[in-house]
Order: structure tokens, then sequence, then C-alpha cells
């Protein structure tokens, strides 16, 4: 098994629960997948980190860091970040807070980003593409330059489609028409 399936695996088995669900763009669905359970743990840090490395660097990014909307995005990039230190160059990562916080800094982008850089927005689970954008927003309105969005799952209900619209390539590592599909297969 590749390390991607073993990823898709963990995620079957710790992150999609079945049931009646609202999620955060309101669309209601029969199944929710909370990708935190596997992003953030061990196996899913040690698994996400080179996947998602090999996944920017076959789309020809080179970027100067990664990072997302927190905290659905953050133990991604941390992921990432890790793996770049076992497979240079290095890859540091940054967060995108909701909103500035009210001292200190009063930064709205925390840790390693800087005006002009190039960087891969980072994603858990793509829905309607909301996070993504808002985060996308948040860069360039400090002279980020976006490279494009990996997320670990795309749930396929339209967030690909807007963010592309913006015209910002998109990666996903899964889909939720593979994991669906072999959760099925395996309860078989």
């Amino acid at each position: 098994m590749t390390e991607r399936e073993s990823l898709a695996a963990l995620l079957r088995e710790r992150s999609i629960t079945h049931g009646n669900f609202v999620l955060s763009s309101g669309l209601r669905s029969t199944y929710y997948i909370d990708a935190r359970k596997t992003t953030m743990s061990a196996e899913g840090q040690r698994l996400i980190g080179p996947v998602a490395l090999a996944a920017i660097r076959d789309a020809g990014w080179a970027p100067d860091s990664v990072g997302g909307l927190t905290m659905g995005a953050d133990p991604v990039a941390y992921a990432i970040a890790r793996a770049s230190a076992d497979l240079p160059p290095l890859v540091p990562a940054f967060s995108v807070r909701k909103t500035a916080k009210g001292h200190g800094t009063r930064q709205r982008i925390e840790g390693n980003f800087s005006t002009g850089h190039a960087v891969v927005v980072v994603e858990d689970v793509i829905t309607s593409g909301g996070s993504a954008l808002e985060a996308i927003e948040a860069i360039e309105a400090e002279g980020g330059k976006i490279l494009g969005v990996l997320a670990v799952v795309d749930r396929e209900q339209g967030g690909r489609d807007a963010i592309e619209s913006k015209g910002f390539k998109v990666v996903a590592l899964t889909t939720t028409t593979e994991l669906l599909a072999n959760s099925l297969t395996d309860s078989r």
C-alpha cells in the first residue's frame, strides 16, 4: 500500500462519520469528514507530510512557505514543514488567523510568512472553498503570491470550482468519491 493509500485508509477509519449533519457551508450531508482526527494524529502527521509535499512538488510549485486558515490548515501545514526537513528544500509553515489579533504585533498571519512570499494555501477539507478563499484574500492583502491550493480531501461539492474560478489551481490528496466508495467496499 502506498503512503497516499494509507492516508486514505486512515481518513476512512478515523475521520468519516455517517448521520445527519449541517456543514459550515450550511449544506446538509449524510456524512461528516472531521479530517482533524487524522491530521492531528501522529500517524496522520507522518503520512500527510511527505504525501502533501510530493503533491506540491508534482504540481511544479516551489513555495517559500505553506499555510492556511486556522485551525483546519494548521496540522497540514506543520506536517508539510516537518517532512521538508527530511526532503529538502525546507518549506516552513504559517497560520492565517480568522481575525487579526488585538495585541502585540496585531498580525493576521503568524509564523513563517513575509510580504512577497510565494505560498501554497493548504486546507484539510474543501467543501464550498470559503476557508481557502478567505486565506487567499488575507495572504494577498499582505503581499503574498498564491501558487495554488492543496487540500487533504475534496468533498466535491463545488469548492474546487469556486477556487479555480478565481484562477488558482487545486490539488487534492483524495476525494469523497474515493473515500466513500472504498468505505462501502470495505464494509461489505
